[in-house]
This record gives C-alpha cells, sequence and structure tokens, in this order.
C-alpha cells in the first residue's frame, strides 16, 4: 500500500474533486450527444486543477500562481475553439454551448486547484442548471419567435 504524506494526500484529494466536478458537468453534455462529454469535462478539470496547485508548491520570488492560470484560460479558449463548428448547411453555430462548458470545467479545477472547493462546487451546481433550465427556456422562446416572425432566426 503506497502512503501518501499529508501535503500529496491534500493534492489528490484536490485532483479527484476536479475530475468529479469536471464529470459531473460532463453527464449532461453526454446526454445531449454533444462532442465534450465526461471524460472531456473531467480531463480538462483535472489538468486545470493540477496546473493550478503545481506551482502553488513551488515558493520564490519568480513563481506566481496567477501566471499559470492566465496561460489555462488561454489554453482552453484554444481548445474551445476547436469545438465550434459552422454549419453552412442550416446557416448556424454549433458547439458554442459545449465549448463553454469546457471552459468552465477549466475555471471550477482552477478554483479546486487553489482551495476554493465551496466556489468549485457552486459552479459545478450553476452551470448544470444552466444547461438544464435554460435549455427548455431557450427552446421555447426560440419556437415561439420563429413561429412569430414566420422565418426563424437569421
Amino acid at each position: 500500500m503506497i502512503l501518501l504524506d499529508p501535503l500529496a494526500l491534500a493534492i489528490l484529494k484536490k485532483m479527484l474533486l476536479a475530475v468529479f466536478l469536471g464529470a459531473l458537468i460532463g453527464v449532461e453534455r453526454e446526454i445531449a450527444h454533444k462532442s465534450a462529454g465526461m471524460r472531456t469535462h473531467a480531463l480538462v478539470a483535472l489538468g486545470s486543477a493540477l496546473f493550478t496547485v503545481a506551482p502553488a508548491l513551488l515558493s520564490g520570488p519568480t513563481i506566481d500562481p496567477t501566471r499559470i492560470a492566465a496561460q489555462v484560460v488561454t489554453g482552453i479558449g484554444f481548445l474551445g475553439a476547436g469545438l465550434i463548428i459552422f454549419d453552412q448547411s442550416h446557416s448556424r453555430v454549433q458547439g458554442l454551448t459545449t465549448a463553454a462548458g469546457v471552459w468552465v470545467a477549466a475555471a471550477i479545477g482552477m478554483a479546486v486547484g487553489f482551495g476554493l472547493v465551496e466556489v468549485a462546487v457552486w459552479a459545478t451546481l450553476i452551470t448544470i442548471l444552466v444547461f438544464l433550465v435554460l435549455w427548455p427556456v431557450e427552446q421555447k422562446f426560440i419556437k415561439k419567435f420563429s413561429r412569430d416572425n414566420g422565418h426563424g432566426l437569421d
């Protein structure tokens, strides 16, 4: 059996929590048959937590964990851009919500890495609510709007 020192155990707990919270977000994306699901969201949250916690463990005048966090945001933006597709046949963009979900999963992972566990849990719950509650509201609004003007969203 591998025994972990208290610091390593604390890091492991953070990484596991990040994976769990990311996977929770990914469940809805899996159910909605989107390109980024449980594993993607879990890995993004894990990577973000790890990128956040690793430099925080280092000390010195040149170590600034917030600089790493800034680079995570940029990197995830690049990953999210790959999820966005323009569908010419329907003249619409697809994947924006999934890309935003991946971006939020990264933020949640960073929050866990920085030790902001309650913030991360609440952000996860709010994200899931946005996915589950706003989807039917959005669909109802779009359908009503499409019926009212006769030609849909342009």
